[in-house]
């Protein structure tokens, strides 16, 4: 069976809401490779990350995560070169897991349902806990750096489409730029969880929609 870091539950619009839950790991079975050397692989990873959220990066060590999942460090040594390489493997295998498809009838509404999404992953889930920890290894690390870069575009990618739909489509003034915008957008809900430590209200979305993009069109 899969390693659960998280449970996933609907949220009613089309997501599937990480606030108290988070992400199956699916093993990534490749090749010949036995499928227990792969299950065993995967608790490493999710034990990896739950370690990273929880002691950062700095106190992060192999031996630390090996007593977490329950493995003898020359296991682990047998698949990962050292920490940077293990955090690096965990969080590529964390940006394949399932995304939303986003919803609504209209790039705005698809906008504000991305919005909801972020606000709900950084509240909690294992993605959320390891952001301070992804910051300082984004420092020390050049191969998580551009991990943790490309992940974010990655799952970033959804909302710079919604917008540029938008604005195609009217929905969004012809002036803004989508990846600016999207920048704008998101950058207030990471800022509340890092400094405050306090979530972003899903409610507000609607609000900080029109305050980055201002008010919707008039109908018709």
């Amino acid at each position: 069976m899969p390693a659960t870091v998280v449970r996933p539950r609907s949220n009613g619009n089309g997501y599937v809401s990480l606030r108290h839950a988070s992400v199956t790991f699916v093993p990534r079975l490749s090749g010949d490779l036995d499928p227990r050397v792969e299950r065993s692989r995967t608790l490493i990873r999710q034990a990896a990350l739950e370690e990273l959220g929880a002691a950062g990066y700095g106190a992060f060590t192999i031996e630390s995560v090996a007593a977490r999942a329950r493995v003898g460090k020359s296991t682990i040594y047998r698949h990962w070169k050292g920490k940077a390489d293990l955090v690096a493997d965990a969080l590529d295998a964390l940006n394949e897991q399932p995304r939303p498809s986003p919803g609504g009838d209209t790039p705005r509404e698809r906008i504000e349902q991305l919005l909801r999404h972020v606000a709900a992953i950084v509240v909690d889930s294992t993605f959320s806990a390891c952001i301070p920890a992804l910051v300082d290894a984004a420092e020390r690390e050049p191969e998580v750096r551009a991990l943790h870069h490309r992940y974010n575009a990655e799952r970033g990618r959804a909302l710079v489409d919604a917008i540029a739909e938008g604005v195609a489509t009217g929905d969004v003034p012809p002036d803004v730029d989508p990846e600016l915008a999207s920048w704008a957008l998101v950058g207030p809900i990471f800022y509340r969880r890092l400094m405050t430590g306090e979530p972003f209200d899903a409610d507000q979305v609607g609000a900080l929609v029109d305050l980055v993009l201002g008010p919707s069109p008039p109908p018709g």
